[in-house]
């Protein structure tokens, strides 16, 4: 085990992983099996949604698991808007997934073409303040909304899960969140569109000298840049590859490298339109 500390500490006081298992884009008749080689492998932060269609599949795998439910660090995200909506999505998640409270629950988007972010997070504050939530967070939430939030409830998100990926970096969102003492999280760690960051000679050579695939080094640099990150995966091979990304570290030549791959550029949803 390298020196990177393997948790972080949100500012509600909740003890997060800082590598866990995302199940975007897993089918429900696939996510029990998935998850349980992924808490088998050692994982103990677990990552839906209520848009993923896969919650139950994830609640059978945490009971069969036999871990005390303590043990894993269990995340969702509400997709639907204002806070009678917000409450009425909690509710149905923690029945999906089986559990009386949640370690961590995300708005998914900010919709700012909705137009309830903020009643949308006071209710994710409340469910906090009853003990349904042990930490809050937003999920693709840029500057603006994070600025909003913050002054009109008087509550910082505790973390924000971002696009982010040696092709988009985001330095100043980063920024913005170690000012304000939010953790970030990374989604699509391994960029996504194509397999061109795995041929990056930055990546190729890191992954070379230390004799370790491109997605572990893609990850690791993730975690070297102070990230939470959560790849996916159904495949047991790459589930348990992912893991091994705790135990060798890259030098800060081989991170400037990497870091000099961002373009600026988001190759997922534009928070100012997903959801409208």
């Amino acid at each position: 085990m390298s020196d990177l500390r393997t948790s972080i500490t949100l500012t509600g006081g909740a003890v997060i992983p800082r590598l866990g298992y995302g199940t975007f884009k897993i089918e429900e008749g696939d996510t029990q099996a998935a998850v349980e080689v992924a808490l088998e492998t050692g994982y103990r932060l677990v990552d839906t949604a209520v848009g993923y269609g896969n919650e139950a599949g994830v609640g059978r795998a945490l009971a069969a698991s036999g871990l005390d439910r303590g043990e894993v660090f269990l995340t969702s995200k509400t997709w639907d808007h204002g806070y009678d909506d917000v409450r009425r999505n909690l509710e149905e998640s923690l029945e999906r997934l089986g559990t009386d409270y949640l370690d961590l629950y995300l708005l998914h988007w900010p919709r700012p073409g909705v137009g309830k972010y903020v009643e949308s997070w006071q209710a994710l504050l409340d469910a906090r303040a009853e003990g349904l939530l042990r930490a809050a967070g937003v999920s693709n939430f840029t500057v603006e909304h994070l600025d909003r939030i913050e002054a009109e409830t008087g509550a910082a998100a505790e973390i924000n899960q971002v696009e982010l990926h040696p092709y988009f970096s985001q330095p100043e969102l980063r920024a913005y969140h170690a000012e304000h003492l939010i953790a970030t999280e990374s989604w699509g760690p391994l960029a996504l569109r194509g397999g061109g960051l795995f041929d990056e000679p930055a990546v190729k050579a890191a992954a070379a000298a230390h004799d370790r695939t491109p997605a572990q080094v893609a990850l690791r640099w993730n975690l070297q840049r102070g990230n939470v990150v959560i790849p996916k995966s159904v495949t047991p091979e790459r589930i348990r590859e992912n893991w091994e990304t705790l135990d060798f570290a890259l030098t800060e030549d081989e991170l400037a490298a990497i870091d000099a791959l961002d373009t600026g550029e988001r190759q997922g949803g534009d928070p100012a339109v997903v959801g409208g």
